[in-house]
C-alpha cells in the first residue's frame, strides 16, 4: 500500500525526529527517543563503516523501534597547499596562546559516503528504517541499493531548487533546513547564494511546491513550534538544539554551560570552525573569525585545524574555541532527560 506520509509507516506517536548532530547525539540519546515515540537518530558521517557499524548495533541493543542513520554527502575538498598553509598561520597565535603549534597540514578527516563504498555495503546490510543525507544527495546507484532495503530516504534542503533535485534522485521525504538552524548548513554547494529561507518560509514554500512530505527543521524547541510546523503543512518537525542540554548528549561541559549562559543568545554563522557555513554559539572563535577571518579551506579540511585548537585549549581549560553548534532557539533548551523532553513537548502540543 502505498502511503501518502511516509513518516506514518514508522508507527510515530509524536511527530518530531530527534537531529542526527554528528558529535553530540549518541546511540543512548536515539534510543530513548525512539522510544519515546519519536524517531532517534545517529550520524555516522563522522566515522568510518567499521565505526558505524558499532554505533547502529549500540542502537539497536537499546530500542527495537526506527531510528535514523544520517550520513554526509558533501563534495571532495579542493587540495590547496598555499591557501591551507596560510589559513594555519592565521589560527598559529591562537595555538601559541594555548602553548601549542598548529599541525604541519590539513588533513581530510570525514569521507564523503559518495566516496565510501564499504559505509554503503554496511548499510545494505543493516538495512535502518531511515537514512538520511545532509550536503548533498548521493549518487543514483546508492540511491537504489539502499531503496531496495525498503530504508526511507531523507534529505537535508536548504531551497526549492535543491528539494527538486531531491526529488528527481528518489529521495522520500525533504527535511526544510532554515537558516535558524544550528550546525552546518545543508546547501548543496557552499559558495552558491544562500537565499537565508527561514524555517517556516521555507517549509511552506516546499509543502506548496516541492511535491515531496516536508520536515521542518531549524529553531522549534517546544511543542507550540512543532505544532506551527505541522499547521504549515510539515509532516514532522526535526529538534537538534533542544536535545544538547539531554544528559544523553555528548556535549561537554564547556558545551553545556556555554548553552545556559547568555552566549546562548547570541548564535552566528561561521566557517572558521570546519570549512562550512555552520551555526554556532557565539564564543572565542567565531569572535577572532569576526575580525580576522580570510579564505578558509574546504570542509573537512579545516576542521582538522579546529579540531587541534579546541583539544588544545581545552588542555588548557579553556572551552572557547570548540564547535559549539547551536540554533537561534538556543535560550529555550531544557536540561530534562530525552524521554522527558519528548513528554513535555506532546503536553505543550496539546495545549497549543
Amino acid at each position: 500500500m502505498i502511503c501518502m506520509n511516509p513518516i506514518d509507516a514508522l508507527d510515530l506517536s509524536l511527530p518530531l525526529i530527534q537531529a542526527p548532530m554528528a558529535g553530540v547525539s549518541t546511540p543512548a540519546m536515539a534510543a530513548a527517543v525512539s522510544n519515546a515515540g519519536a524517531l532517534g537518530s545517529i550520524a555516522v558521517g563522522a566515522t568510518d563503516a567499521a565505526g558505524a557499524r558499532t554505533m547502529i548495533a549500540a542502537t539497536r541493543a537499546l530500542t527495537d523501534r526506527p531510528f535514523n542513520v544520517n550520513l554526509f554527502v558533501h563534495a571532495p575538498p579542493r587540495l590547496r597547499p598555499a591557501e591551507e598553509q596560510a589559513w594555519l598561520a592565521a589560527l598559529a597565535p591562537l595555538f601559541a596562546a594555548q602553548d601549542a603549534t598548529p599541525p604541519a597540514g590539513l588533513e581530510t578527516i570525514y569521507r564523503s559516503f559518495t566516496e565510501d563504498p564499504a559505509m554503503l555495503d554496511l548499510l545494505v546490510e543493516a538495512r535502518p528504517r531511515v537514512v538520511s543525507f545532509h550536503f548533498g544527495l548521493p549518487g543514483a546507484a546508492q540511491i537504489a541499493a539502499l531503496k531496495q532495503t525498503g530504508c526511507l530516504l531523507l534529505a537535508s534542503v536548504t531551497n526549492l531548487d535543491e528539494a527538486v533535485a531531491a526529488r528527481t534522485a528518489g529521495i522520500d521525504v525533504l527535511v526544510a533546513q532554515g537558516f535558524e538552524a544550528g550546525g552546518h548548513r545543508g546547501m548543496f554547494d557552499p559558495d552558491a547564494p544562500d537565499a537565508m529561507l527561514c524555517t517556516f518560509a521555507l517549509t511552506r514554500l516546499l509543502v506548496a511546491k516541492a511535491g515531496l512530505p516536508v520536515i521542518a527543521a531549524g529553531g522549534i524547541m517546544d511543542g507550540r513550534g512543532v505544532r506551527a510546523a505541522l499547521d504549515l503543512g510539515a509532516v514532522a518537525a526535526q529538534l537538534g538544539t533542544a536535545f544538547i542540554a539531554c544528559p544523553e548528549s555528548s556535549a561537554d561541559a564547556a558545551y553545556r554551560a556555554a548553552l545556559a549562559s547568555p552566549a546562548a543568545q547570541h548564535t552566528v554563522m561561521t566557517r572558521a570552525i570546519s570549512g562550512r557555513p555552520a551555526r554556532c554559539l557565539a564564543n572565542r572563535f567565531t569572535q577572532w573569525d569576526t575580525e580576522n577571518g580570510g579564505d578558509v579551506p574546504d570542509y573537512p579540511r579545516a576542521y582538522a585545524a579546529g579540531k587541534a585548537l579546541n583539544a588544545a585549549a581545552k588542555i588548557q581549560g579553556e572551552g572557547g574555541y570548540g564547535a559549539q553548534w547551536a540554533g537561534q532557539g538556543a535560550p529555550l533548551a531544557r536540561a530534562l532527560p530525552a524521554a522527558d523532553l519528548i513528554a513535555a513537548i506532546a503536553a505543550e502540543m496539546r495545549e497549543a
